[in-house]
């Protein structure tokens, strides 16, 4: 009987240090803010920029060039932390190009990062996005997740949508468009609060296929729901892409890693639990 429990523990830990090896050869991107603003791995430009607005960014600079912005040294998941003390109206964000594997047929890949805030009390009036992936907008060839603006608790959502003229030629506004809220995984009551830590990881795969690609949404290593069909076409400038961050966000953010690949399941739940983080992996 210590021989089969033993053996199944040396599978366990050989099942998962192959994972991680796996996942090692996948990550393009990780941001630990441990050392500062810049990448601590990037396929990329490594530093984090700040501009007025995502409208031009033709003010750019690199650094954390808002007041209210501020990296908390012990604060972190692991580590230091990005601190947003008030709303953030600024555009802060690392260059997508090589830090996302974006593909102009056949894209998929993995975004992962660490949040810790209470929604209801720390966010201001309006939508937040702690994480967006685009070139122009959050309707526009996009990944993110966001808050609600009016449900309490307020509700925590995954969108994916390809280029706004495929999927919304009318242009409608969100509230006036089934197609919008059709496409959300939406989390009525997420395990947000004040003082813990919670993982929220995006996979996609098939996207630029015309075959129809899917979009997972994951908290804490769990499966939270899964959007199917997304046939659009996903059209980059890749110079102006970006790992967009905070947006409309009061609270602390750690940890942002991405991968060239859809994580599996069981890769979700293994890079929840490494110890390190995803510095381990590299």
């Amino acid at each position: 009987m210590i021989k089969s429990c033993c053996a199944v523990l040396w599978l366990a830990v050989a099942a998962g240090g192959l994972r991680a090896q796996e996942m090692r050869k996948a990550l393009t991107f990780h941001a630990s803010f441990d050392k500062g603003a810049e990448a601590d791995f990037a396929l990329g430009d490594r530093r984090l920029y700040t501009a007025t607005s995502y409208k031009t960014r033709e003010d750019a600079k690199p650094g954390i060039g808002n007041p209210e912005v501020s990296i908390l040294a012990g604060a972190g998941r692991f580590g230091d932390a990005l601190q947003f003390r008030k709303k953030n109206t600024r555009a802060i964000f690392y260059p997508a190009e090589k830090n996302v594997a974006y593909r102009e047929r056949g894209w998929s890949g993995t975004v992962s990062l660490w949040l810790s805030l209470d929604p209801d009390q720390d966010l201001e009036p309006g939508f937040c996005d702690p994480i967006q992936v685009t070139a122009e907008a959050y309707n526009d060839a996009a990944l993110w997740v966001d808050f609600t603006k009016d449900e309490r608790p307020r509700h925590f959502r995954l969108g994916v949508f390809g280029d706004l003229k495929a999927w919304n030629p009318s242009n409608l506004p969100p509230d006036k468009n089934p197609d919008f809220n059709r496409r959300l995984i939406t989390v009525t009551r997420p395990p947000f609060a004040r003082g813990q830590w919670t993982q929220v990881v995006i996979t996609h795969s098939g996207l630029n296929t015309g075959a129809g690609g899917s979009a997972r949404l994951y908290l804490n290593g769990r499966l939270q729901g899964t959007a199917e069909g997304i046939g659009e076409p996903f059209t980059w400038n890749l110079s102006r892409a970006a790992i967009r961050l905070g947006v409309n966000y009061v609270g602390l953010l750690d940890e942002v890693a991405v991968f060239s690949r859809a994580l599996s399941e069981a890769e979700v739940r293994e890079l929840y639990q490494l110890a390190g983080g995803a510095g381990s992996l590299h």
